[in-house]
């Protein structure tokens, strides 16, 4: 049975598949909020190393993510070309995520440096082993333009529900506000019971969607021609081959373009955050709770409009606006409390500001999320009617390579920039009185409008974007039809070789 007489998708299988990526979402959340500032502030490894060993380790991740895409595409299996490697991740990532927050007590610096550069990369290539895969067999569900944004939505949902369980679980549970410790994010014993929650957590989520996504195995694309033996060597060479050969798609281009600014502002966020709400704003534990949970209720939300918004203005201006949106939250609260014209610290009134602005960021920010994952879909649809290849995997693994290279780049700017500001480390810094007012001024000024404000560029690029819903129709069809015409070849052939016996 083919691709095309496949059965429609059902919610459950809509649903197991989305929850997969809880497991990263999982995984993100503990990253972007907790990694940095543990290893920074808590155990005072200076900002500069921090951010150079997540830097590192992203930068691993993103060579990698091409090379499971290559390898995923092409792989030979009765489980088909992406569950083999989904299971296969599951208990390695969890491991290597227990211990990157659980180093051995009385470490020097360096060896810290050690510890946090090797678990980092472990844990990440597990999770590209198992990432890379689960967003190719996304868009290899459906070939239908609107239920991609669909499926899209499914898994960018419970990505956001995997980090909001995240801060639920650290903040409520583990980091919370107590006489002794007002700043729960200071309790050192902590996290690696943290840690060990969530590695079961994202067990169960990669298993689950594995499992629950292997009625799809017979309907999927499989390999064409002969199969390959290939040293990791040539492996390489053909991986940078393909991506070469994608970014020659002038649609993907661009997108790759855009997606690698955006995801060096994520990293620089992602490294400052909690110091931004230590700091420059001076959150309780349970205003950052509130705070942390606020940005993935609104991409939740906003997820069940994406499908809607997309066929009302198309793909392209969703994900405009979602990107400038984002970027306009992200500095207006800054600059205007640089200015004066913002709530208090201390006070219910900045909560409730803040809790807002990152609701609504999120509503936006989830415009673009989705859309773009549903537009890589569609060009890989383009692409293979004009190569005859079917390559989700290299394609995705190519975003995927821009986005957490960049984010890599992101890290190290925000731990370089904590040092260069001057920041001062250790478990006795636990209040902005503490650190010089023009140091946090700076800290919010790095974090708000100097790096949010490339989203600029970011939006230049997306616009050059071609490929609409009327051309990727004719695109559906024109692949249909030749779809016909080689399976009416196969069983003539077929025919031919049963008449000749």
């Amino acid at each position: 049975m083919t691709a095309t007489t496949r059965p429609p998708l059902t919610f459950l299988t809509k649903i197991t598949y989305g929850l997969g990526q809880a497991g990263e979402g999982l995984k993100s959340g503990a990253f972007g909020v907790f990694l940095f500032f543990y290893y920074n502030q808590v155990l005072a490894l200076p900002g500069t190393l921090a951010g150079l060993a997540v830097g590192i380790a992203l930068v691993f991740d993103a060579i990698t993510d091409p090379i499971a895409g290559s390898l995923s595409d092409n792989w030979r299996s009765r489980l088909g070309r992406r569950h083999p490697f989904m299971y296969l991740a599951a208990l390695p990532l969890a491991i290597c995520f227990f211990f990157l927050f659980h180093p051995p007590a009385d470490l020097g610096q360096f060896e810290l440096f050690l510890w946090l550069l090797t678990f980092a990369v472990l844990t990440r290539g597990a999770m590209t082993l198992y990432h890379v895969p689960h967003i190719a067999l996304g868009a290899e569900l459906t070939d239908d333009f609107e239920e991609r944004t669909t499926v899209v939505a499914f898994r960018q949902f419970f990505s956001t529900f995997g980090q909001l369980a995240v801060y639920v679980i650290g903040f409520a549970m583990f980091f919370y506000s107590s006489p002794e410790l007002p700043r729960g994010q200071f309790r050192v014993d902590a996290y690696a019971p943290f840690a060990f929650t969530i590695s079961l957590l994202i067990v169960a989520s990669i298993l689950t969607s594995a499992w629950g996504t292997r009625s799809q195995i017979p309907y999927l694309p499989q390999p064409s021609g002969p199969p390959e033996r290939l040293t990791v060597g040539e492996m390489t060479l053909r991986m940078f081959a393909e991506i070469r050969e994608a970014l020659q798609n002038r649609s993907f281009a661009w997108l790759f373009s855009g997606v690698l600014i955006v995801f060096m502002m994520v990293g620089v966020d992602s490294a400052l955050n909690l110091h931004m709400n230590t700091y420059f704003w001076e959150l309780s534990p349970t205003g950052n709770t509130l705070f942390f949970t606020a940005y993935p209720l609104g991409v939740m939300l906003g997820t069940l409009v994406a499908r809607r918004l997309n066929q009302l203005f198309d793909k392209k201006p969703s994900i405009v606006f979602g990107t400038a949106w984002w970027a306009l939250c992200q500095i207006v609260p800054v600059v205007l409390r640089i200015f004066g014209w913002f709530p208090e610290n201390g006070t219910d009134t900045l909560l409730i500001t803040l809790v807002c602005i990152k609701f609504v960021q999120g509503v936006g920010v989830v415009q673009a999320l989705v859309t773009f994952g549903s537009m890589v879909a569609d060009i890989v649809d383009e692409h293979e009617l004009k190569t005859g290849k079917r390559q989700e995997g290299i394609f995705f693994a190519s975003v995927s390579f821009s986005g957490k290279f960049t984010t890599g780049i992101g890290n190290v700017i925000g731990g370089i920039a904590l040092d260069l500001i001057s920041w001062p480390r250790g478990v006795a810094i636990q209040t902005a009185a503490d650190v010089p007012p023009e140091t946090v001024i700076w800290l919010g000024l790095v974090y708000g409008p100097i790096v949010a404000g490339f989203a600029v560029v970011s939006v230049w690029c997306y616009t050059k974007h071609r490929l609409d819903r009327q051309r990727h129709r004719e695109i559906v069809a024109m692949l249909a039809e030749r779809r016909a015409e080689l399976q009416e070849r196969g069983d003539g052939r077929s025919a031919q070789a049963v008449g000749g016996a």
